[in-house]
Parts: C-alpha cells; sequence; structure tokens
C-alpha cells in the first residue's frame, strides 16, 4: 500500500468480525520456549541463522523480510534430538504457557461477547512435521522411523487438546482453522496412506474432543484447511475427518474454484482469484472475475478473495479496479 494511503479509508473495509485465538502453533510448532535467535556464521551477504523453530536458515544479511529463505537444518533427526531439541517445549502445562493464556484469553473473552467471529488456529500436522524434521527428510522418515513420527503427532495433539481445552471453559468457537500446505503444483505432497495413518487420526480425536465441549452444543464448530498448492487432491481426504471449508485455491497449481464448487456444492469455498492477473490490463481483471463471481453466486456464494496475498508489482489503480469490479459483480 502507497505511504499516506489508509486502506480502510481507501476500501471502505468494514471491521473485521473475525477473532483468531492461538496458543498451538502458527506455521511451526506451538513451542515455549522458542529457541532463541543467533546467527550462527556470517557469510558476505548472507547470515546463517538459528530461528525461533530451532532450524538454521540462510538470509540475505540484515534482510529476513520479503523473500523466500533457504532452509538449511532442522532440529529433529531422530528420537534423541527430538526429545532433547523439541518435545518438552510442547508441554501444555509448562508455568510459561499457562501464563500466556492468563495474558490472551481475558481479550479473546471480551471479543466473543461482542460477536465476534472465533477463530482457533492450529499448526497442520503436515507442516508442524515439515518445521520439526524438514520437507525431503520427512519423506524417508515416514517410512523409517514412523514410531518417532507418531510420538510427534502424539505431543501435537496433547498440546491442541490441552490448550483448546482450556480456551474452551470460557470461549465458543466457530471454526477450527489449520494451516497445512500439504499440495504442490501437481497434488498432494505425501500420499493418501501417509495422510490417512500419520495425520487424520490426530485431527479426528481433537475434532472430536472439541465438539465434546463445546458450551453451546447447539454452535457448530466449522473445520477449515489452508494449504497451497492443488487441493483437489486433498478434498475427500479431510472432508472424511470433517473439513467443510477450504482455501486459497492456487490458480497457477491447476486450482478452479467454479469446478469445485460445482462438484462439492456444500464445501465452503475461499480464494481461487488469481493474483497474478491483478497486475494485468483491466479486460483481464474483468474476465477473470466475470467468469468466476456469477457462477459462484448462483451456487449460492464463496468467500472472495485472490488465491494469496496480493504481489507487490500490482498496481494500486489495478486493484482499486478489481474491488470495485468484485463489489458490482457480487452484490
Amino acid at each position: 500500500m502507497p505511504e499516506g494511503v489508509d486502506p480502510w479509508t481507501e476500501f471502505e473495509f468494514t471491521p473485521n468480525g473475525r477473532y483468531v485465538v492461538h496458543g498451538c502453533g502458527g506455521v511451526e510448532a506451538g513451542f515455549v520456549p522458542l529457541f532463541d535467535e543467533a546467527v550462527l556464521e556470517d557469510r558476505g551477504d548472507y547470515e546463517l541463522v538459528r530461528d525461533i523453530a530451532g532450524r538454521h536458515v540462510l538470509f540475505f544479511k540484515n534482510r529476513r523480510n520479503g523473500f523466500m529463505p533457504e532452509y538449511v537444518d532442522h532440529p529433529v533427526k531422530d528420537q534423541k534430538t527430538w526429545e532433547e531439541r523439541c518435545k518438552w517445549r510442547m508441554d501444555p502445562n509448562s508455568p510459561e504457557r499457562q501464563e500466556a493464556m492468563d495474558q490472551y484469553l481475558p481479550e479473546a473473552v471480551e471479543a466473543a461477547g461482542r460477536g465476534m467471529f472465533m477463530s482457533q488456529h492450529v499448526v497442520g500436522g503436515y507442516m508442524y512435521l515439515r518445521a520439526l524434521i524438514g520437507p525431503t527428510e520427512l519423506l524417508y522418515m515416514f517410512y523409517d522411523q514412523p514410531a518417532l513420527i507418531h510420538d510427534c503427532m502424539e505431543a501435537w495433539l496433547k498440546l491442541a487438546d490441552s490448550v483448546i481445552a482450556r480456551h474452551q471453559k470460557v470461549l465458543s468457537f466457530d471454526e477450527f482453522f489449520i494451516g497445512e500446505d500439504i499440495c504442490y503444483n501437481h497434488g498432494s505432497l505425501i500420499s493418501p496412506d501417509m495422510i490417512k495413518e500419520f495425520l487424520l487420526p490426530y485431527y479426528q480425536q481433537l475434532i472430536a474432543n472439541m465438539g465434546k465441549r463445546r458450551l453451546d452444543p447447539s454452535r457448530p464448530i466449522h473445520f477449515q484447511v489452508d494449504t497451497d498448492g492443488f487441493s483437489d487432491a486433498i478434498i475427500d481426504l479431510y472432508r472424511s475427518v470433517g473439513m467443510d471449508y477450504l482455501c486459497p485455491f492456487e490458480v497457477a497449481s491447476g486450482c478452479d474454484v467454479v469446478r469445485t464448487g460445482r462438484e462439492y456444492p456444500d464445501l465452503r469455498v475461499a480464494g481461487g482469484l488469481d493474483k497474478r492477473v491483478l497486475a494485468r490490463s483491466f479486460g483481464d481483471i474483468d474476465r477473470m472475475v466475470g467468469s468466476i463471481l456469477p457462477a459462484m453466486r448462483a451456487r449460492g456464494g464463496y468467500l472472495v478473495t485472490v488465491d494469496h496475498g496480493v504481489p507487490e508489482e500490482v498496481p494500486l489503480v489495478n486493484y482499486r479496479h478489481f474491488r470495485k469490479r468484485c463489489l458490482e459483480i457480487g452484490e
């Protein structure tokens, strides 16, 4: 956003009606305490850094945002490193974690009292394992050390279930959201059998426990999965444990929200507007919006948004036009 432009005024945004409760990780494990960040090595234009998740990450020196860094190493290699470096940080009853909840829960309760849509965010099982072990090493470990993977997932479940149980003593949730990123441009990064063995049983148990603890049994908890890549391949798998909301339908990977909306009429859908088109002509934007919004409105609606963040190269005038056309067609 250009300097001096207030997006709330510029785009007439209404106040956010959604309140997110964390405490169970985001894109990394929900460690308490976090690893201490430290520069491990000076490599001229680059520096090797240990991040808060215990990974060794190569950054441009003095620039850690705005680009994809290189992940050089991850903390978990085997049962010994898991227990020494990470497992103890997943203790749901640590004093530091309990003190943190004492700090953030009153604000969440106040938001719920104002009628906010309450969303419980949890790091997804695949994203959690990837942060612990690394994307390539994880593929081998599913075969070579399956007991370790289950131990990691049991710690994930124990932490999430305990933290959410405390949240649910004072809060009613409308949504259980996981950041998963389990897909790439041709489908899932791991096989359906791996998903069924190492992920879905833990989701199923957590969702069942959340359902039993509802303060208002008539208030449903929707299950949203966020994954980049071609997500069609995992829809049926995640629906088998209750997923009813999926995003962001990355167009570059072959996702098509119109097709998915037709095939799954009861699935809540967000995204599917190609972020790359926003940098092109007004005509290109009009054709994209016109090909998607009327069809999605006819199927009962969906949440209109691009398939990830808006790229920096999108001119403000283009985004203004995009928003105007969405409002005109979507009303």
